[in-house]
């Protein structure tokens, strides 16, 4: 085994290269990796002629380790082990569960420890007496020294080595193997690697005793395990072997060795092909596998493959078996960086800069494709990759730690969690029963809510149109819906004159603009309209300028964002670094809040009441449940005054850890004068206040603000909420006459689930209505229609039945 004190040693250079000049010499050689990694694998592969392969007793047990090491070493000469970082560092938690020094006791393998020497002396003669007698069950029986300097400090360092020194290797910068977010470039996208390689293997024979190495190796004490055999693990039928399309070459191609061996002594036919060159599955292909790889960085090549594309989101749709870990759970979803992808899971997937890795085990909460109601499993994750769900009838593929993850159903099992099925074999035996009983390609089942209902066709593909494709779907908002020559049903802006005060006031209000804007009289309008202290009060550029100050407030550990609801705030919190938890409120159960779904250590909660899209009052009972010491709850009530009366408003309570949001911009027709305000707890509000920007609300702004919260509004804003609660009932009506599925609304735009495509199909003719799959929680089956006077009403309808018989007449 090739080891180090800690990470950045060197490791994978001198292992690779060990191999290659190995097998220069003439041997059979056999890599493993310690750990979960795919792609130092690949490099060993590159460099042994032989498939590289993975050791972890976190992914398949402590029994099987030193039994896989003898399959994948079955025929060599040697086995080279590459360890994972710091000789004695695991899992967390385990004293050191999983770590090299592990592997190297279940296999009784002897270790050589390689240390970064270039900013060193004496010191590394303690640090390597110190790893060889931390633990008699590991054998340190040498080292080698990386990036050495001069002759002199290398003498210095030799002589404070009580153990072999085994090989001493200069600096050589050409020898740097180049990496991205997640560590090494696989060896499928570096050109010339196989020369790298063999550079490599060049320059470890030249500077490594690799006779003393061997001499180590056959020391190595023979092992009383049967090598693992796939056949052992999993039935093969007598049938014939139907065709799994497994992802491979560039973009994907990162699994383990043993999945294709199980799935071929299931009684398989692996077929492998590129979703970067290949237009269509493979010929006859039953099922479909989708690992680990790099889809980001071949995003636009992924998106232009446009049959490929169509033929999986239809296959994975008809009920075809289809497993997809990590990169292949982003390749199914809708979007990748705004780049379309398959589209088969309804979830958008973006870069990020937080990098999320674990080593969980998990708990299957449903009989899924691969996994029965309760059976636990060990899995890794390891991506730089947000995910935002939408709306799904599957159920999750995995629990970790009670939180849901990924997609799975009868024929789908898709998560971000990698699985070794050497230590699984069940999932492989249970993947490949499933393609055995598929049925032919073209004629595949259908599955629904999980189950598969036999004999029917594939579904249409989503109907697409020129807003398909949404870049930041989290900043998406109704005026991209909007065009010249269409019915905009998309802004939620009141659909009526402003009123002649409101208009005088803003015309009034330039002949200030020579002077910078004093925010007091809005403050104090807004504190007499919600009789609260001038102190709890902040004017502000709308509520967008507010949901960023929220989220530049504090240094928050767990923000909440309950979603659906409008997008802005959870935008702001990533804008501003943070990792937000989004909160899911049920279609099954109306949208409606339940505040245990809340984690109990988040310290920022933000809810939108009434909620958009879904038009939700919350009871103010339930939000106040919210409220905890330690918390801010932010309630967003931009469209609380298109509510008759306000009746569950919190804007006048004084409540500990609340602050609530307003927006004007709506409900008086005046989105291009950003004016809103927060009232809430007077140190938050202070807080906030301290981090706004100077003269951030305009003068026009303010003079809107002091107009609407006057006298004279109060009777207006009452007939507008009324008159909308009018056009709304016209407009529900009708949806409820024409069958379709809408969610009750106390808002002024109505959610209707019309069926996929629909939202194109209305947009061809004529009507604009606000796609709601960027919206977290909700598909591509689902809109949200601005209320309107019963004309335009009518007019929609009459549009929503020609473009659904159009949907189902194709």
């Amino acid at each position: 085994m090739i080891a180090a004190p800690m990470t950045g040693q060197g490791k994978t250079t001198i292992a690779t290269g060990l191999m290659a000049a190995l097998r220069d010499a003439g041997h059979v050689v056999s890599g493993h990796k310690v750990g979960p990694d795919y792609i130092d694998p690949g490099y060993h592969s590159l460099a042994t002629g032989r498939a590289g392969r993975n050791l972890d007793p976190h992914l398949v047990g402590e029994e099987r380790v030193a039994s896989l090491l003898l399959h994948g070493a079955r025929g060599a000469d040697v086995a080279v082990v590459e360890g994972v970082m710091g000789l004695y560092d695991g899992r967390l938690g385990t004293d050191g569960f999983a770590s090299s020094a592990h592997v190297a006791a279940l296999t009784r393998t002897p270790v050589v420890l390689v240390v970064d020497v270039s900013g060193v002396s004496r010191s590394v003669g303690a640090l390597v007496a110190g790893m060889a007698s931390y633990d008699p069950a590991v054998e340190v029986a040498g080292v080698i020294l990386n990036q050495a300097g001069s002759t002199r400090n290398v003498t210095e360092i030799v002589r404070s080595i009580r153990s072999p020194v085994l090989g001493v290797v200069r600096r050589d910068e050409r020898l740097a193997v180049p990496s991205r977010h997640l560590g090494l470039v696989p060896v499928s996208e570096r050109r010339e690697a196989a020369r790298a390689v063999e550079r490599l293997g060049e320059h470890v024979a030249d500077q490594v005793d690799v006779d003393a190495l061997l001499a180590l190796a056959r020391r190595a004490p023979a092992l009383d395990v049967r090598p693992w055999d796939p056949a052992r693990e999993v039935a093969a039928p007598s049938t014939s072997r139907p065709v799994v399309a497994v992802a491979d070459g560039r973009a994907f191609g990162l699994r383990y060795a043993e999945t294709e061996e199980l799935l071929t002594a299931a009684g398989c036919e692996v077929v492998g092909f590129d979703p970067l060159r290949d237009t269509a599955l493979p010929s006859g292909a039953r099922g479909v596998y989708l690992g680990g790889g790099f889809p980001e960085a071949h995003a636009d090549r992924l998106a232009a493959n446009r049959g490929l594309l169509a033929e999986l989101r239809d296959a994975v749709r008809g009920g075809m078996p289809t497993v997809a870990e990590g990169a292949g759970l982003l390749y199914l979803s809708e979007s990748l960086d705004g780049r379309a992808m398959v589209g088969a899971v309804p979830a958008h997937a973006r870069m990020s800069e937080r990098l999320t890795l674990r080593y969980p085990e998990m708990l299957s909460p449903e009989d899924t494709l691969l996994t029965r109601a309760g059976e636990r499993a060990t899995g890794h994750e390891f991506h730089r990759t947000r995910l935002v769900p939408g709306f799904s009838a599957d159920g999750p593929a995995w629990e970790v730690d009670g939180a849901a993850e990924g997609f799975a159903s009868a024929t789908l099992h898709a998560s971000f969690l990698h699985v070794h099925w050497a230590g699984h074999p069940r999932f492989a035996a249970r993947f490949a029963e499933a393609v055995r009983a598929a049925t032919a390609p073209g004629t595949v089942g259908t599955a629904v809510d999980g189950r598969l209902r036999d004999g029917a066709g594939p579904p249409s593909p989503a109907t697409t149109d020129t807003a398909a494709t949404v870049v930041d779907p989290l900043r998406h908002h109704g005026d991209a819906e909007t065009r010249e020559g269409l019915l905009d049903l998309a802004v939620n802006v009141y659909a009526g004159e402003r009123p002649s005060w409101l208009d005088r006031a803003l015309r009034e209000s330039l002949d200030h603009v020579s002077s910078y804007p004093d925010p007091g009289p809005a403050r104090t309008a807004i504190a007499r309209r919600h009789a609260r202290p001038e102190a709890e009060v902040l004017p502000t550029a709308g509520a967008a300028e507010a949901f960023t100050l929220v989220a530049r407030l504090r240094p928050w550990r767990r923000p909440v964002v309950v979603h659906p609801q409008f997008t802005e705030p959870h935008a702001a919190l990533e804008q501003a670094g943070h990792t937000v938890t989004t909160v899911l409120c049920a279609a099954e159960d109306g949208f409606a809040l339940d505040p245990a779904s809340v984690p109990d250590d988040a310290d920022l909660v933000v809810v939108g009441n009434p909620t958009n899209p879904t038009g939700v009052l919350h009871p103010r009972r339930v939000l106040r449940r919210l409220c905890r010491p330690g918390r801010l709850v932010v309630v967003d009530e931009a469209f609380m005054d298109a509510v008759p009366g306000e009746p569950e408003s919190l804007a006048d309570e004084r409540v500990e850890g609340l602050v609530v949001l307003r927006s004007l911009t709506k409900h008086w027709s005046i989105p291009g004068v950003r004016a809103g305000y927060v009232v809430g707890e007077e140190g938050v509000v202070r807080e906030l206040g301290r981090s706004q920007t100077p003269w951030s609300v305009s003068t026009s702004a303010i003079a809107a603000t002091v107009a609407c919260m006057g006298e004279a509004a109060v009777p207006e804003a009452l007939e507008r909420a009324r008159t909308l609660d009018r056009w709304r009932g016209f407009l529900e009506a009708g949806l409820r006459e024409a069958g379709l599925e809408f969610v009750p609304s106390r808002a002024p735009f109505v959610l209707v689930r019309v069926g996929v495509g629909v939202h194109a199909l209305l947009r061809e003719r004529g009507v604009a209505v606000r796609r709601a799959d960027t919206f977290p929680g909700l598909d591509t089956s689902w809109v949200r229609v601005a209320v309107r006077p019963p004309e335009t009403t009518r007019y929609l309808l009459a549009a929503l039945a020609t473009a659904r018989g159009a949907r189902e007449g194709s």
